[in-house]
Formats: structure tokens, sequence, C-alpha cells
């Protein structure tokens, strides 16, 4: 008998990823990540595409995304983004267009592009920003860096108006 795999053989080429594109796609994205059974942060994506399987992996949202991060105390903070790429080897997130991040105790940060280092826990942009603090103080300005709960902040360039408490020394 003889057999022949000329015909099956082009239609499994055509299978073949090429070379740029993507090797999955994902609709609707709902990925939850927990710890020991807690929730710790939900992703949700109109789409989501993954290319791990390049030399240099990373996971792309061209679509935007929405992250929520639950603290210990389950208090949510919010990040939304018009676009957003996951660098796998690195950690580093890249978070484009209509950047909000809302924290759990109302700080409000609005930037055109933000990264987060999720190795270092570091934020930081050389964008214009806003940032609303929860006391009260306004800061606009382009460029800062800060870790992820924004209790170390150094802004680069910027207008604003700070809020300080006035102490009297008995007190």
């Amino acid at each position: 008998m003889l057999f022949s795999c000329q015909g099956k053989l082009s239609e499994l080429r055509a299978l073949d990823i090429e070379g740029d594109a993507p090797q999955a796609i994902a609709k609707g994205v709902n990925l939850k990540y927990t710890d020991s059974g807690r929730m710790v942060a939900n992703l949700k994506s109109p789409k989501m595409k993954d290319f791990t399987n390049k030399d240099f992996p990373y996971r792309e949202f061209p679509d935007g995304l929405e992250v929520e991060f639950f603290d210990e105390n389950n208090e949510k903070s919010t990040v939304t983004a018009d676009y957003g790429i996951v660098y796998e080897d690195t950690k580093l997130i890249d978070l484009q267009g209509n950047v909000v991040i809302f924290t759990a105790d109302s700080l409000r940060l609005e930037a055109s592009q933000l990264y987060w280092d999720q190795t270092l826990n570091w934020v930081f942009t050389d964008r214009p920003n806003k940032i609303k603090f929860p006391n009260g103080a306004l800061n606009e300005g382009k460029g800062f860096d800060a870790n992820q709960n924004f209790g170390n902040f150094r802004s680069r360039t910027n207008i604003g108006v700070q809020v300080i408490e006035d102490k009297k020394p008995d007190e």
C-alpha cells in the first residue's frame, strides 16, 4: 500500500504561526489572581494577544485593560488604560493612553503613559501627569517615580498645591 501526505502537508503548513503573529488571542478576558485563596488582583480586557512564544515574550492588551488590586484588608485599587503590554522576562508593564490609577486611600493619578516594575514595586513615567493625593495636595508635572503605594514619591518637574500641617510645639 502506498500513502501520500502531499495533500495534507499544505494544510499543516497553513496552521503554522506567522513570524509576527501571536500564539493566541483571547477575547473577553477576566483573569483572577489569588494568593493562598485570597484574591489579590482581577484583570479585565476585551482582548489579549499572547506573544510569549517569542524570544522576548510579552502579552499585549490592544483594546485596553482594567486591573483591580486588593490589599490584605481587601481594599481595592484600580488601574485603567487604553493599551497595555506586559513583558514576561523583565516583569515590566507599560500602560498607555488615559492611564488612571485610583487607590484604596483615594489617591488619583492620570497620565498618558506609565511604567510599573513588578520586581521593584516601582511606578514611573517621563510624561505629563496629574496626581491628587488623599490629603488634598495636587501635583501636575512631567515625570515622576514612586513606590507602588506612593509612600515614596519623587517628582521631576512640577507645579501644584501642597498641604502642610502646622503643628504647635506642644502637640
